[in-house]
């Protein structure tokens, strides 16, 4: 049966092909996300451990959620590991790093994926398709916090106050 949504079938074309990145990119991080759960060693061990749960738990639930907005455009979504190193931007890890390592992969996926949402957002908001549109709003909001959250674990000179830090960068 044909579908009439207002978006055309070029448009819906488009759209998919962007998302499929997003999802490709979410499942690589998603997957990135969980291993590092699992392996995390190190006197961070408990909080790394326990904010890798949280974001490898919310990434899972967005995948249903842009393989499903995928489908109701009227396209399968791509579900293989294969067709997901394909579209990826994110590379697997084939070893276990150091948790300093962990988390500037996970920052970077993070924003990957950030990024991978905001040209899907132009493909799908130039097209007048407002939940696919509302939905990469939401994903680039939470990586773009999940970026920020990993970064300060990265950052050098911890207990300094604002002013100090502020002082420090302008030199």
């Amino acid at each position: 049966m044909n579908i009439d949504i207002g978006i055309s079938t070029e448009d819906r074309a488009k759209i998919v092909d962007s998302l499929s990145g997003v999802l490709a990119d979410s499942y690589m991080l998603y997957l990135k996300t969980h291993n590092f759960h699992w392996n995390v060693t190190g006197p961070m061990f408990q909080t790394l451990h326990v904010m890798f749960q949280e974001q490898y738990t919310e990434l899972w639930n967005a995948l249903d959620d842009i393989a499903e907005r995928i489908r109701a455009l009227g396209h399968f979504a791509p579900g293989t590991y294969q067709r997901y190193a394909e579209l990826s931007t994110i590379k697997e890890e084939a070893n276990v790093p150091g948790a300093q390592e962990m988390i500037r992969q996970l920052v970077a996926g993070q924003e990957a994926v950030a990024r991978t949402a905001r040209a899907a957002f132009r493909i799908a908001d130039a097209a007048d398709d407002q939940p696919t549109a509302g939905m990469l709003a939401t994903r680039m909001e939470i990586h773009e916090k999940n970026a920020w959250m990993l970064r300060a674990f990265l950052e050098q000179g911890a207990g300094h106050t604002q002013g100090e830090a502020s002082s420090e960068s302008k030199n």
